[in-house]
């Protein structure tokens, strides 16, 4: 019973050391599959690295090519989006009167002439029915007048009673020439005439950029928003608030550059158009007003954008994110990819270092692919490098 027991305890103890030795195995050989043979870059240069295809710093790093745009004058300025006044109008109704019908939608395009909206309007039929009355004076005034020259001739009548109704015509054309001149200006094309319904119409063509009436609704001459605002998208003002520190680099007929966020890399060219000559007291900023053409309307009117004065748009220089420089003591680097895994440290020379980008005047070159973001991994790497 005793030998058994020996055995079986001997049994025992040769699978367990089995099993340990199966699983140490299966445990080793996964660690050699899965673990990273070498993180450790490899020092081409002293200011090369190479690193491994899989390596984890890898997946910290982002590159980016680089893109030559024109030399600024200063960093980007604030600014916003606007109509173009020149080529934009602001349509109220000249009558008092209730909306019975909307014949434009935001949006459209709509001929000069075209009706917007159409009103019932008791004074604009009140200014029709005058005109009327003018006319029907006028005809009498004018027999009158012939009975009363035949009469003054045939030595009938006194002088006195000719002047009379002479007098009277001429204030019969003048009343019928006031009741003209007030129904033109409520419809200059007189195309209402003879209707108790006013159409308002579009003074110039473009597009409907905004509609503030509703159907059913009582309007009036001294409302506070236009009915309705017609414009031509592709031509727009851009507004900068300009720091008083910068006057003296803007100059009216100067390029500039215009970017907005919706278009990431998008730049619209445009031009200073005018300075204003009082400067804001509160902001120390004067407003600066450029025009720029937007044949494609992806630029839209209350935009927020950045606008770049230029010098001279035939120099251009590498344009770089602020995230890419490495400084030290007085000078500036940069990270370049010369291939799949190969950074190279390099010095460059800044021409304007703005708040998030800067610009490259020696040291880099149109097309170039750079370490936008993870510079300080490998610039710690490559300290650590022996």
């Amino acid at each position: 019973m005793k030998a058994r027991r020996i055995i079986l305890f001997s049994a025992a103890v040769v699978l367990a050391a089995a099993a340990a030795t199966w699983f140490y195995i299966q445990f080793a050989g996964r660690s050699g599959e899965t673990g990273p043979q070498n993180t450790v870059p490899a020092q081409l240069t002293p200011r090369e690295l190479r690193f491994a295809a899989g390596s984890p710093q890898l997946s910290f790093i982002k590159v980016e090519a680089v893109q030559a745009l024109p030399e600024p004058l200063i960093e980007p300025l604030n600014a916003r989006v606007a109509y173009d006044e020149n080529y934009t109008v602001r349509v109220s109704s000249p009558i008092a009167g209730r909306v019975i019908r909307i014949r434009a939608q935001p949006g459209d395009h709509v001929a000069k002439g075209q009706p917007l909206v159409s009103l019932d309007s008791p004074d604009f039929a009140a200014a029709a029915a005058d005109l009327a009355k003018s006319n029907s004076d006028v005809q009498q005034k004018q027999k009158a007048y012939a009975r009363a020259s035949e009469l003054y001739q045939g030595e009938v009548i006194a002088r006195k009673d000719f002047e009379v109704a002479e007098n009277d015509l001429r204030q019969s054309e003048a009343e019928n020439t006031r009741a003209k001149l007030r129904l033109r200006n409520l419809d200059p094309g007189l195309s209402n005439a003879g209707s108790a319904g006013f159409t308002l119409r579009a003074p110039i063509a473009g597009i409907v950029a905004e509609r503030n009436v509703n159907p059913g609704a009582e309007v009036r001459p001294d409302a506070p928003n236009p009915l309705f605002i017609i414009t031509d998208p592709t031509h727009l003002w851009v507004l900068i608030d300009l720091p008083e520190r910068y006057l003296g680099k803007v100059k009216v007929g100067q390029k500039v550059t215009i970017e907005v966020d919706a278009y990431a890399g998008g730049d619209f060219w445009g031009q200073v158009a005018s300075i204003s000559e009082v400067l804001d007291p509160a902001t120390r900023r004067v407003q600066v007003r450029c025009v720029v053409n937007n044949p494609g309307r992806q630029l839209k009117p209350e935009m927020f954008a950045r606008v770049t004065p230029i010098e001279d748009e035939r120099v251009k220089l590498p344009r770089i994110q602020n995230s890419a420089l490495i400084t030290q003591g007085l000078y500036s680097f940069v990270f370049v990819e010369k291939e799949p895994g190969v950074f190279e440290k390099r010095q460059v020379l800044l021409a304007l270092q703005g708040h998030s980008e800067s610009y490259v005047r020696e040291g880099l070159k149109d097309g170039e692919r750079i370490v936008s973001v993870g510079a300080l991994l490998l610039n710690s790497e490559l300290a650590g490098v022996d």
